[in-house]
């Protein structure tokens, strides 16, 4: 069972407003979801799940998360062990490039966040996640609208793909180090495009999205 929430008001910090919705109905498990590295143009995609402990007081444990994107990357860093420390259950999963173009994004998006969903036990008993809709899995589940900016449990997510992604494109840089991977994590910046134009695709470029897609029609 999925449905989907779509309202306009983000609130100023995410909440704990929908995970308590389930507690109240006597589910304690409920797992935040999130991806990073959705748009690079090389490296795998990765996705988190992070289910936090049914009390109230986690909030101010874990004041300063937020959507990834909105941190640094020294206070994701700082976060991602705070979090990993207090949640319950947390697990990072990953589709690499190849899945990518083999499946397109959104799929291997999907496989990476099933692949965290397959390490966590007991399972969730009901899925939060950012956007997305996970078919495959039977698990009841909420697909929110800027999820990060509103659950606690999506944005902890967040930042632990976020933290786990970057981690591996720092290591690809030493095997490809005239891309940059380092610095820009495999996203589009300029001197990504030009060392891609300049030097072809490696391995971990997704060769499916533009700059590295040929048309054969």
């Amino acid at each position: 069972m999925a449905r989907r929430v779509d309202t306009s008001l983000i609130p100023a910090a995410p909440t704990l407003d929908y995970e308590k919705a389930f507690w109240v109905e006597g589910l304690t498990r409920i797992a935040g979801i999130d991806e990073a590295g959705r748009g690079a143009l090389a490296g795998p995609v990765y996705a988190a799940a992070v289910v936090l402990p049914q009390t109230g007081k986690i909030v101010k444990q874990l004041r300063g998360v937020r959507d990834s994107k909105e941190m640094s990357a020294a206070q994701r860093e700082r976060w991602a062990i705070e979090i990993q420390r207090l949640a319950d259950q947390w697990a990072v999963g990953s589709a690499g490039p190849d899945e990518i173009d083999a499946y397109g994004i959104v799929p291997a998006t999907r496989l990476a966040a099933s692949r965290a969903l397959q390490i966590l036990e007991p399972d969730p008993e009901h899925l939060l996640i950012d956007a997305l809709t996970l078919y495959e899995s039977a698990i009841p589940q909420t697909s929110l609208f800027k999820g990060d900016q509103r659950s606690l449990s999506i944005a902890a997510a967040s930042v632990l793909a976020k933290v786990a992604r970057d981690a591996e494109l720092r290591g690809l840089d030493g095997d490809f180090p005239e891309y940059g991977f380092a610095r820009h994590k495999g996203y589009a910046t300029a001197a990504h495009r030009a060392a891609i134009f300049s030097l072809g695709p490696c391995s971990q470029h997704r060769l499916s999205f533009s700059p590295m897609r040929v048309d054969t029609s």
